[in-house]
C-alpha cells in the first residue's frame, strides 16, 4: 500500500482498492464477482474528531491510535444459469483483511450504474431482433447512423415486475461529415429501447408520441420519415457554418511567482488562514473535510449530495425520466479529466480519483478535480472624500473544481473560499437540453421547439449540499432569524421606522422553506462561546437560495422518491454514514429510503448537538431557443458566511497592492489624462 499510515481522510489508493479485491475474492471463493465500487469508508466520527483532535494539537506520532482503515466494496454475486445476480456491500479492514460487515442488498434496491453496464446495454441493443426491427422502420436517410444514449429506468410504475431495467434514448448522427463529434442531439428518434438485466435481453421497445398541443397523450402522430425536418444544429468550432467568431484577444491569469497554497501529504491543502483536506469519491465528487480558519473549526465535510432531474411530459414513458445523477450513476464515476488552459486557468494544482474496474482493480482518473486561485473583483475597499485617497482589496478566491458529464448535460461544482472567511458552493449547468421528436409545425405545452423536430421538454435541477458544521467544536445549534415589521405604537415604534429581528433555535429534525419577503436566513452557532464584540454565540450563517421547490405532485413517484427536494433547509443529527440526501439507493427507486424525509422524521433534538445542515435548492428549466445547441452556463451559489465568528473583517490585513501589470485599453481612453484623486 501507498503508506503505512495514511491519512484517515485519504481517499483510498489504487493498491489499497486492489487489496480490497482480493480480500473480497477470498470470502466468495468458487464464485463468480463483478465489482461495482470500491471506496473509502470513512471513520466512524468520534474516532476520526480523537485523530483529528491530536494532529490539530501537534501531538501526533507514528505510535499515535488511529482510525481503522476501511473500504467499502459493492459488488454483484453471479448465481448459475438464469438466475439474477445478487448485489452485495461488504466493509473491509484493510489492515487486518476482516469483514467488519456485511449485506446482502434486499432486491427493492437496484445498485447504481457503471459505465460497463452502459456498454452491454448498447451492446444488446445492436444484437437485439426486436431493436433492429424497430430501428428499420425508421426510414433514417442515407449516411445517419443511429446513437444509443444509456439512460437511467427511473421510479418503476406499480404494475411492473421489480427487475433491474435499462432504458435508451435514440438519435440519428449524420456521419457524412467524417466528424465523430458532429451534434446528433439535433435527431431525435422516437423510440426507447428497454433492457432487462439479468436477462441480457431487449424485452421492449416503445414507439413515443411525437405531437403537440391538441394531440392526446398517446397519439402517434409522427411521419415514417421521422428526422427529415430536422435540421443540422453544431456546436464543435470546425463544424460551425460560419466558423468562430474574430476579434477575441487573449486574456492570461498569470501569477510569475507561483500560487499562494501549497499542498503537502498529497491532500492537505493550506492557502490564507484556511487549512482543510480534500477527497474525492465516486459517488459525491470532491469533498472537503475538516475544514479551519486561523486553526478554529469551521466544517467537519462538506459535500454535494445528491441532485434530481425530473422532466414535466406527461406522456409515457416520461413519467419515469428523472435522473439522480449521485445516485444513479455516481458523480465521480462521471468526472471529467480536466484540462490545463481550458477548465482552469492560471497556475493550477490537479488531483486524481480512483474509480474501480469490473474486475474490482482500481483505475486512476486522471484530473478530476483542479485547484486554482482567482480574482472575483474588489473585496473591500473606502475612499476618504477628504483627503482623497482609497484603499482597495482584491477579493482572491480559493476555487475547488469538479466537473461531471452525465449524457447530454455538464455540471460544474465549485467550492469558493475567500480570504474573509467566507465559502461559496457554486453550481453551474450548461450541455446540451434533453430534446424528443416533435412533428413538423406543432408546438407543445411540455417545453420548448429548439430546433425543427426538436422539443426540449421542461424539467428541474434540485441539488442538495451536506453541510456537517463544527463551529468551535460540534455541539451546534441552528437558529433561525427574520427581520419583520412591527406596527407603529407608541411604546416600540413611535415614528414606524422600527423593525424586529427574531431568533428562533430549530430545536427538533425538520425540513424548512425560505422566505425572502421575511429575510429568513440561518445561522449555525455555538452557544457555549460568545463573541467577545457582540456578546452574541459564534456562528456562520446560511441564506438558503429561495428557488423553486419540486413541482411533482405530492403523490406521484416522482415526488415520492425526492423528499429532499421538498425543502430549501434541513437540520438533522449526526448519523454516522448518512451522506446520501436522497437515499442509499436511487435507482428505479419508487420513495425515498434512508434519505432526508427519514432521517427528519427521526424527530430528535437538534439544539447542542452533534448536528447535520442539508441545503436544497436549484433550477426550474423551462428551455429557451438560446439554450441550443448548448445552453450558457446556468449558475446558483450558497454562501457560508461568518457571522459573529471573528472579532473583525478577518480580510482586513490583506495587501492593497496595486496591479502592475494592468494598464489603458488602445483607443479613446489612451490619450486622456485622469485626474489624480486618491491613491493606494
Amino acid at each position: 500500500m501507498a503508506s503505512v499510515h495514511p491519512h484517515p481522510l485519504k481517499q483510498l489508493s489504487v493498491d489499497e482498492t486492489n487489496v480490497a479485491r482480493d480480500y473480497t475474492l477470498k470470502l466468495h471463493e468458487g464464485a463468480v464477482l463483478e465489482f461495482r465500487e470500491i471506496f473509502l469508508e470513512e471513520p466512524p466520527k468520534a474516532e476520526l474528531i480523537k485523530f483529528l483532535d491530536l494532529e490539530h494539537s501537534g501531538q501526533l506520532s507514528d505510535s499515535s491510535p488511529r482510525p481503522p482503515r476501511l473500504a467499502k466494496v459493492q459488488y454483484d454475486v453471479i448465481g448459475e444459469g438464469n438466475k439474477v445476480p445478487v448485489f452485495h456491500e461488504s466493509v473491509i479492514d484493510l489492515r487486518t483483511g476482516d469483514r467488519i460487515s456485511h449485506e446482502v442488498i434486499s432486491s427493492d434496491y437496484q445498485a447504481a450504474l457503471t459505465i460497463h453496464e452502459f456498454m452491454t446495454f448498447i451492446d444488446v441493443c445492436q444484437k437485439s431482433p426486436l431493436y433492429q426491427s424497430k430501428v428499420a422502420k425508421l426510414r433514417l436517410p442515407e449516411g445517419f447512423e443511429v446513437v444509443i444514449e444509456p439512460w437511467p429506468y427511473g421510479g418503476m410504475d406499480a404494475t411492473e415486475e421489480r427487475r433491474r431495467y435499462f432504458q435508451g434514448l435514440l438519435f440519428a448522427q449524420d456521419k457524412r461529415s467524417g466528424n465523430p463529434d458532429s451534434n446528433f442531439y439535433a435527431f431525435p428518434l422516437p423510440l426507447i429501447p428497454i433492457m432487462d438485466w439479468a436477462k441480457k435481453e431487449i424485452v421492449k421497445v416503445l414507439e413515443l408520441a411525437t405531437g403537440g398541443k391538441g394531440d392526446s397523450l398517446t397519439a402517434r402522430t409522427e411521419k415514417a420519415n421521422v428526422i427529415d425536418h430536422c435540421k443540422a444544429s453544431e456546436y464543435i468550432p470546425e463544424l460551425l457554418p460560419e466558423g468562430p467568431r474574430e476579434g477575441l484577444k487573449p486574456l492570461h491569469v498569470v501569477q510569475p511567482d507561483g500560487p499562494s497554497f501549497t499542498v503537502t501529504d498529497d491532500n492537505l491543502v493550506e492557502w490564507q488562514n484556511w487549512r482543510m483536506r480534500l477527497s474525492f469519491n465516486t459517488r459525491e465528487g470532491a469533498v472537503l473535510h475538516d475544514v479551519t480558519y486561523q486553526g478554529r473549526p469551521i466544517i467537519h465535510r462538506l459535500s454535494l449530495s445528491e441532485m434530481t432531474v425530473p422532466y414535466a411530459d406527461p406522456r409515457e414513458p416520461y413519467h419515469r425520466k428523472q435522473a439522480f445523477d449521485f445516485g444513479d450513476g455516481g458523480a465521480g464515476n462521471c468526472a471529467n479529466n480536466l484540462t490545463l488552459g481550458c477548465d482552469c486557468l492560471g497556475v493550477i494544482r490537479y488531483f486524481d480519483g480512483v474509480t474501480t474496474g469490473p474486475d474490482g482493480t482500481g483505475e486512476v482518473a486522471k484530473n478530476v478535480v483542479c485547484l486554482h486561485e482567482q480574482d472575483n473583483g474588489i473585496g473591500w475597499k473606502h475612499t476618504n472624500w477628504r483627503t482623497g485617497r482609497a484603499v482597495v482589496t482584491r477579493r482572491r478566491e480559493l476555487v475547488f473544481q469538479f466537473i461531471i458529464t452525465l449524457a447530454n448535460y455538464e455540471y460544474a461544482f465549485y467550492y469558493i473560499l475567500d480570504q474573509a472567511g467566507a465559502i461559496t458552493v457554486q453550481v453551474r449547468a450548461t450541455g446540451i437540453v434533453s430534446v424528443v421528436n416533435i412533428d413538423e409545425g406543432k408546438q407543445s405545452q411540455y417545453g420548448k421547439i429548439v430546433s425543427p423536430g426538436a422539443l426540449a421538454q421542461n424539467h428541474q435541477h434540485i441539488f442538495c449540499v451536506r453541510i456537517d458544521p463544527s463551529i468551535d467544536g460540534h455541539k451546534n445549534t441552528v437558529v433561525q432569524e427574520e427581520s419583520l415589521p412591527v406596527p407603529m405604537n407608541p411604546e416600540t415604534n413611535p415614528m414606524g421606522n422600527y423593525y424586529e429581528v427574531v431568533q428562533t433555535p430549530i430545536k427538533t429534525s425538520a425540513g424548512i422553506d425560505a422566505d425572502p419577503s421575511r429575510h429568513r436566513l440561518f445561522k449555525i452557532q455555538n452557544r457555549n462561546k460568545l463573541n467577545p464584540v457582540s456578546g452574541t454565540p459564534v456562528g456562520y450563517k446560511i441564506v438558503p437560495p429561495a428557488t423553486q421547490l419540486l413541482l411533482a405532485d405530492p403523490n406521484c413517484i416522482q415526488s415520492k422518491r425526492a423528499e429532499f427536494a421538498k425543502h430549501h433547509l434541513w437540520v438533522t443529527k449526526h448519523k454516522d454514514n448518512e451522506f446520501y440526501a436522497g437515499g442509499r439507493f436511487t435507482l428505479q427507486s419508487t420513495r425515498e429510503s434512508e434519505g432526508l424525509g427519514d432521517a427528519a422524521a427521526r424527530g430528535e433534538n437538534v439544539e447542542d448537538e452533534d448536528i447535520v445542515v442539508w441545503s436544497s435548492f436549484g433550477l426550474t428549466h423551462n428551455p429557451r431557443v438560446e439554450d441550443w445547441p448548448v445552453m450558457p452556463v446556468e449558475m446558483l451559489e450558497l454562501h457560508i458566511t461568518p457571522s459573529d465568528f471573528f472579532t473583525k473583517n478577518p480580510a482586513i490585513d490583506v495587501p492593497s497592492n496595486k496591479d502592475l501589470v494592468s494598464k489603458l485599453a488602445n483607443g479613446c481612453c489612451e490619450k486622456q489624462e485622469l485626474p489624480v484623486r486618491s491613491s493606494l
